[in-house]
């Protein structure tokens, strides 16, 4: 057994042995921004000032040679292996934000709904107690025993009392837990979730306008946020930006039109970018600085691929958004090459 202690805040947490810092933390209740779980996106990056931790192998796109010698580490692949690591979290009043996750918790497959040609909706109803999430939470889902390792899916849904949780799963040319998914997984299935993972949940606390900017099944976070935000009352104007490549590609237009019209803060617009649209036409990053000049006083919201994020996030700061104010969820494959023995990283003490 290990002690994480917090930075500046003195804050301690205790890790089993063989236990990455990133769950030890999330079992604590501490949420440290994630994404792949994989060493392969970044977000996890953390500066250790005291300790010693093997994290085995990342990829240099997550963790350069140059941070990796300054102290930094991936906290979902880092083990401690001295008695205490040291690492920078947050400020002096750091608290407990999230729900412990579970492992492995039994849910049945109760409906699966084609909603794309390349998109599928999967309703969850478990058979123990629910998962406590946060709205644009994501779980992993798979079965090892079918030849589909766990991936991470948003959730879709804002947590209700059944419990039921929705996922909406792209099939991925070549993916085997997308293809388990579309192919193989029939109603009926008993499958298990471990979660919720992520920090993709914004501050309830901020009362600003909302701007989601969503493509694919990036729209599944947001959906669960802005139902959380519209169900509590949410007043100030909210703007869901939906992009697809084309029409048919565009789903749960049903339910956005419903918020639409049921919410006169709401406004939904969508654009497609290999087809004539409707209403919009072109990428979100184009279309951004006509429907927005000024983004400084709005909380953004962004969720899809990871180079839809990159471009998404920089016309929303070109157009003004703070920093704070933007959230980002952007799905990095978790295809992992074969890596070479263990590389151990230490991290001495830091002035």
């Amino acid at each position: 057994m290990s002690r994480i202690r917090l930075h500046p805040s003195g804050r301690t947490v205790d890790c089993r042995d063989g236990e990455t810092v990133l769950s030890a933390l999330e079992q604590a209740g501490y949420a440290l921004p994630n994404n792949c779980r994989a060493g392969a996106c970044g977000e996890c990056k953390v500066k250790v000032l005291e300790g010693q931790f093997d994290q085995g192998m990342v990829l240099d796109m997550a963790l350069s040679r140059t941070e990796r010698a300054g102290g930094y580490g991936l906290m979902c692949m880092a083990k401690p292996i001295s008695d205490e690591l040291v690492i920078e979290f947050g400020t002096a009043d750091a608290k407990p934000k999230l729900f412990p996750p579970r492992e492995n918790a039994p849910f049945v497959v109760t409906d699966r709904i084609p909603r794309t040609p390349r998109i599928v909706e999967l309703r969850l109803r478990p058979l123990g107690q629910p998962l406590r999430y946060w709205p644009g939470q994501y779980v992993m889902l798979g079965d090892a025993r079918a030849g589909a390792p766990p991936r991470c899916y948003s959730i879709a849904n804002a947590p209700r009392p059944d419990g039921e949780i929705v996922l909406q799963v792209t099939r991925i040319d070549g993916g085997p837990t997308s293809g388990w998914i579309h192919d193989r997984l029939a109603v009926g299935a008993t499958v298990s979730l471990s979660g919720p993972y992520g920090t993709f949940i914004g501050d309830p606390s901020v009362d600003s306008p909302v701007l989601c900017l969503a493509a694919g099944s990036g729209l599944a976070p947001i959906l669960a946020l802005t139902d959380a935000a519209l169900r509590r009352g949410y007043r100030p104007p909210v703007t869901l930006l939906v992009s697809a490549a084309t029409k048919a590609d565009l789903y749960e237009q049903g339910l956005l039109a419903y918020w639409q019209a049921k919410h006169r803060n709401v406004t939904v617009r969508t654009t497609l970018t290999r087809a004539p649209g409707e209403d919009l036409t072109g990428r979100i990053p184009a279309v951004l600085p006509g429907l927005f000049p000024d983004l400084s006083e709005h909380s953004v919201f962004v969720a899809g691929s990871p180079s839809f994020v990159e471009d998404c996030v920089a016309a929303a700061k070109a157009l003004g958004a703070r920093d704070e104010r933007i959230h980002s969820e952007g799905y990095v494959s978790q295809h992992i090459p074969e890596t070479p023995p263990v590389e151990r990283l230490m991290a001495g003490v830091m002035a």
